[in-house]
């Protein structure tokens, strides 16, 4: 039976599955995990697990550049219901290199809350993090790229970079990956990146060109309804190795970053 743009379910559930497309992927994984725990051993632990909300997950990690120094608030990735904040901290290394804070944002995952509720918690932490930083640019990986892309609205929001992420949520809705997530028609509809894309913001929109083909599909689709969206492709990388280019001081990520920074 025929579900999406002609695959079935089998094969709709193969398109999404970004861990079964990448050889090595756990590896990948498992190698931010370590980098990350000696990362975090070097920063002072007054600034870790900053709580912006009651949920247990409502935490922060700030990576300080200094007094009125722009900041990254990033979101990680997990599919909505899987990893966190302490995975990725060793991506902060490439925007602390040249002066820009970083903010690993946690949140709820599914089942637990809706996806209406993750896209909230989000903004409740640009919210918490706007008290007393300015500008903050937002920036995330896979799911965290679709929580970037929903953030834009968010007052203090200036610019992002969305990385292989998912802005059609219909797909996801009829995938394997809705068991958890329990998205309805309208609940995705209302958390689609792609028809709430009114913003004035600039927002890179950046993906691997070894993605699978949905992923690069979605990226090159969200980024032409942007009023100020720019679209990179980045050759040679898969779902996982482009974050590299961010944990980097000379990465691509990174640089996209940066610019975001000095043309606000």
């Amino acid at each position: 039976m025929t579900l999406y743009r002609g695959m079935d379910r089998t094969a709709l559930d193969a398109a999404y599955n970004n861990a079964a497309a990448v050889a090595g992927s756990a590896r990948i994984v498992a190698g931010w995990e370590a980098r990350s725990a000696k990362f975090r051993q070097g920063f002072d632990g007054k600034n870790l697990d900053l709580r912006y909300g009651a949920a247990e997950r409502n935490r922060i990690d700030l990576f300080a550049a200094g007094k009125d120094a722009p900041l990254l608030a990033y979101i990680h990735g997990g599919y909505w219901q899987g990893r966190s904040k302490e995975i990725f901290s060793c991506l902060a290394a490439g925007p602390l290199a040249h002066g820009i804070g970083v903010a690993m944002i946690g949140y709820t995952l599914a089942p637990e809350k809706r996806l209406d509720g993750i896209v909230a918690e989000i903004h409740a932490a640009l919210s918490f993090l706007a008290q007393s930083h300015a500008p903050i640019f937002v920036s995330g990986w896979s799911a965290g790229g679709h929580l970037t892309a929903m953030a834009m609205t968010h007052p203090a929001a200036e610019a992002g970079l969305a990385i292989s992420g998912i802005y059609d949520l219909e797909p996801i809705r009829l995938c394997y990956l809705n068991e958890k997530l329990r998205l309805d028609v309208a609940e995705a509809q209302r958390n689609s990146p792609i028809f709430h894309s009114n913003f004035d913001k600039p927002l890179t929109v950046a993906y691997g060109g070894a993605e699978l083909p949905e992923l690069r599909r979605q990226s090159e689709e969200y980024a032409r309804v942007l009023k100020r969206g720019r679209l990179a492709p980045l050759a040679g990388h898969d779902h996982f190795t482009i974050l590299e280019e961010l944990a980097s001081p000379g990465g691509a990520l990174t640089g996209m970053v940066r610019s975001l920074v000095q043309t606000r």
